[in-house]
Formats: C-alpha cells, structure tokens, sequence
C-alpha cells in the first residue's frame, strides 16, 4: 500500500451486509415501524393473485405490532438475502418481509433505517 492510501473501501453491497449481519448477530428486537403504503398495496395484490403462498400481509402486521420485529439472515447472506421477520418467528419462507418493505419512522433505530434504505446501495 502506498503512502495517502486509505483500507479499501466497502461497496454498498458489503455495507449493506455488514449492518445486517452487525444487527442480526444482535438479536435486537424493535418496534414495528409500519409497511410502505405502496409496498402494502403490492403485497396485497400478491396475496390476491397466489392466495395462500405466504402468510397473509394483515396477519403479519399485527404479529409485528405485537411482538416487535427483527432482522435474520437467510441461507446466503453475502448476496443480500436479508428478511424482517416478527419477533417471535423463525420462518423466512412464510413470515419475512424485506426491509425495503417496511416504512421509515421517527425515533426508528439509525441502523435499521440505513438498512431500510440500502445503506447506500
């Protein structure tokens, strides 16, 4: 390395990995924060047009709000594979929602609010 030259710098995908893994090895929970209004509507059209594929949008809503919600890793997290999930919940498949999904809110934890928006992707 020569001299003025700083460690390499991460790319936003590697940021983005390294928030979601620094908050899921927390074992954080956190208060829900809401859906998107338009990421809403897509799911609800989804649920509409393959009923039955995932657990539906309204049923996780209220689990988020009463368990809180948490950030879990899938199989091959380096890709991005990143999920919400409700508190108390361990199944990817039918309960996750992706972060982008959930709305921004005031006094949402700075960590999770660059995770909702990519950190920087």
């Amino acid at each position: 390395m020569s001299e003025g030259e700083g460690p390499p710098r991460q790319s936003p995908r590697e940021k983005y990995i390294q928030l979601a893994r620094g908050l899921f090895e927390s074992h954080e929970h956190f208060p829900f924060s809401g859906i998107d209004p338009d990421e809403y509507s897509k799911m609800r059209a989804s649920e509409e047009e393959f009923p039955g594929y995932t657990t539906p949008i309204d049923e996780l809503i209220e689990r988020f709000e009463k368990e809180g919600m948490k950030v879990v890793l899938g199989k091959h997290p380096e890709s991005g594979n990143v999920f919400i999930l409700p508190a108390g919940s361990e199944d990817i498949e039918q309960d996750s929602i992706a972060p982008r999904q959930l709305q921004i809110s005031d006094g949402m934890d700075e960590r999770l609010k660059n995770l909702v928006n990519g950190a920087g992707k």
